[in-house]
């Protein structure tokens, strides 16, 4: 698993990488590199973590 992935908690922010157009996600839960994700644009994703890196996204 991606060392940044394993950071990731429930209620973090985060986009993917390859689909800006899903908006900003909010981590659902993140369990054996398998990390649920619920984008504001498409809803829930499970993704995995081995193969994409999730962008933290820090808002004020």
């Amino acid at each position: 698993m991606n060392d940044l992935n394993a950071l990731l908690e429930p209620g973090m922010l985060v986009r993917h990488p390859d689909r800006p157009d899903w908006g900003v996600g909010q981590v659902q839960s993140n369990i054996g590199g398998r990390i649920t994700v619920n984008f504001r644009e498409e809803g829930k994703v499970v993704i995995d973590g081995a193969r994409i890196t999730l962008v933290p996204v820090i808002e004020p």
